[in-house]
């Protein structure tokens, strides 16, 4: 077999994968760069984002009070010199952005145009329309194709890291294609696989968001770190989980029970920003707190029998009939479409009904502050890495920058490495793929009959998630999920594949795709068992405190032959010491 060997080789094509990809280009023209994605990469998951993306670019903006923002919104467990790094460099990646043609939206001046978004208390979120990903991710896409050093393997799935003498040489997948294994060499690895929202049943995630890298490093000893920090957003559609974006709000939507009431005032949230609509009570934009807090407001709601029930749950109500058409037509055209389209709601003359959903996962493989892993040659951006900036809390619009300014520091790190590393073991390589090609063959052979189905184990690992790791748990719930993940991994050893075919074989990827699953869970499931307070996105009924004393740490999850091993590290603190976490006021 032969082995094309590459400088950096990225797995996933999305936006933090391309932006490392145009990052070693133009640093070196003369490093050969492979992105490897499972789906094309203009399918990645990148171009579902709407809302927009944060840097300060505004006269009554800085990067002080973006830093602020950020670290107070992540409960204080974002690493204070990643924070900073990013903030600074935020800015600069938007206006490249625009540079390679991302058409943001401008003011009646000429400047930027910046929305109001959750938890920035001053409005710095640039956006394209709602559609702000899609924008992006066309924007990246075609500026890598400038570049004749990236070549792209689509439609390839990686299901392995190849590691030798401790370094990541390499990966081997399946071109979907043929079904062939096939082993690409790189002197140095990104992963940029997105999130894993997928282990839980109600996510606006798309179906591709299993947790693979972060199920690749873990696999290969690298530590999953924060994994019990998962957000979930609090307008989702009822039934298929569709994001209703946070711009939404930003542009003046609020929330109402089934009294019609803005029950977020009920609920200590707050921003110093005013809607305008006579029909409701003048109270303060209380829709623009942090994504936790409102999703928990959702829950007390809900407890409270506050909220409307239908056969695809409960629900409220998200009000923007103020706007108007046009300002709706103008801003979130997008809005209007979704809803119209999947839950026949006009929201020019109706509210839309929304609950909260699993939409972003804090956690993931822990980075340093240029992107690089404890595993030699081995990189990690986007969602499926953990810098941290985030902390125990995302704020909207951080994530969209995150990608652009993690993924060229990946870029940048990697093209170092690959340059100072130069050799590559091609035939410690081609070793693997006899043993490779073997596992995989074992999962769809003719003898391989078991009783436990994909889409059962599945449908009993999301629903496992929901009850005891959802907006709130207490460690009766959590020790319940601990051992039906150790159930699950007993009866994954017998799954039944029963597609024996091997051109574009989805049974064969989703049973990948499930083992994937089981390992993101499992870092999320025992991370929050250990950890024994309430914390941003990670809220215990038993535990209502926050303990820096014990808990300003982060989480690290190894994997194990059992339980996974939870270690604890640091949180860099620079200049902002932990405080009260208070919004709106």
């Amino acid at each position: 077999m032969s082995i094309p060997v590459y400088d950096v080789l990225i797995v996933g094509g999305g936006g933090a994968g391309l932006r490392a990809a145009i990052a070693v280009a133009q640093a070196d023209p003369t490093q050969r760069v492979a992105v490897v994605s499972k789906v094309y990469p203009m399918r990645s998951h990148t171009v579902s984002a709407e809302g927009g993306a944060a840097g300060v670019i505004k006269d009554n903006d800085s990067a002080e009070d973006h830093c602020n923002d950020t670290i107070g919104g992540g409960d204080w467990l974002a690493d204070q010199d990643a924070v900073e790094a990013f903030v600074e460099e935020a800015p600069k990646e938007l206006i490249q952005l625009e540079h390679w043609g991302c058409p943001w939206n401008r003011e009646a001046d000429g400047s930027v145009a910046v929305r109001p978004f959750g938890g920035m208390k001053i409005q710095r979120t640039w956006f394209a329309s709602d559609k702000t990903g899609f924008h992006m991710l066309h924007t990246l896409f075609q500026t890598s194709q400038q570049f004749d050093p990236v070549t792209r393997y689509d439609e390839h799935f990686v299901f392995d890291l190849l590691v030798h003498d401790g370094r990541c040489q390499g990966v081997a997948c399946i071109e979907l294609k043929t079904g062939e294994v096939r082993i690409i060499a790189g002197r140095s690895v990104i992963l940029c696989t997105g999130g894993g929202g997928r282990i839980f049943p109600f996510t606006t995630n798309a179906a591709i968001k299993t947790g693979d890298g972060m199920g690749l490093a873990y696999r290969a000893g690298v530590g999953l770190k924060d994994m019990e920090f998962v957000q979930y957003h609090p307008t989702g559609l009822p039934g298929t989980g569709i994001l209703i974006t946070e711009a939404a709000r930003g542009e003046g939507g609020i929330l109402l029970n089934k009294d019609g009431r803005r029950y977020l005032q009920d609920h200590d949230l707050g921003s110093p920003l005013e809607v305008s609509d006579p029909r409701h009570p003048q109270l303060k934009s209380m829709e623009l707190g942090p994504r936790d807090r409102l999703s928990q407001a959702f829950y007390w709601e809900r407890e409270a029998g506050n909220v409307f029930t239908s056969d695809d749950g409960d629900y409220v109500h998200l009000d923007v009939t103020h706007l108007g058409e046009k300002k709706i037509n103008k801003r979130i055209p997008f809005v209007r479409d979704t809803a119209l389209k999947y839950v026949g709601v006009d929201c020019v003359k109706e509210p839309i009904p929304v609950r909260p959903v699993v939409h972003y996962m804090m956690g993931g493989v822990d980075t340093d502050i240029d992107a690089a892993t404890s595993l030699p040659g081995l990189y990690a951006a986007g969602e499926c890495a953990c810098v941290s900036i985030n902390g125990a809390n995302r704020l909207g619009s951080n994530s969209l920058t995150e990608l652009l300014v993690f993924g060229k520091r990946a870029g940048m790190g990697a093209a170092a490495f690959a340059k100072a590393n130069p050799e590559v073991a091609v035939d410690a390589l081609a070793a693997q793929v006899g043993d490779k090609a073997a596992r995989l063959k074992s999962l769809y052979s003719e003898g391989r009959e078991g009783e436990a189905s994909i889409a059962s184990i599945r449908r009993t690992l999301t629903s496992a998630m929901e009850t005891g790791a959802g907006i709130y748990r207490d460690q009766a719930r959590l020790d319940a999920l601990c051992e039906t993940l150790r159930e699950i991994k007993a009866r994954i050893k017998d799954l039944r594949i029963t597609d024996r075919s091997k051109t574009f074989n989805t049974q064969l990827v989703q049973a990948l795709e499930l083992e994937f699953m089981v390992d993101a869970a499992e870092a999320v499931a025992f991370s929050a068992s250990a950890r024994k307070e309430s914390r941003g996105a990670h809220q215990r009924l038993d535990f209502k405190e926050r303990d820096d004393g014990a808990f300003l740490k982060h989480s690290v999850a190894f994997k194990s032959d059992g339980d996974p091993r939870i270690d604890y590290k640091d949180v860099s603190i620079t200049k902002w010491p932990p405080a009260e976490r208070v919004y709106g006021k």
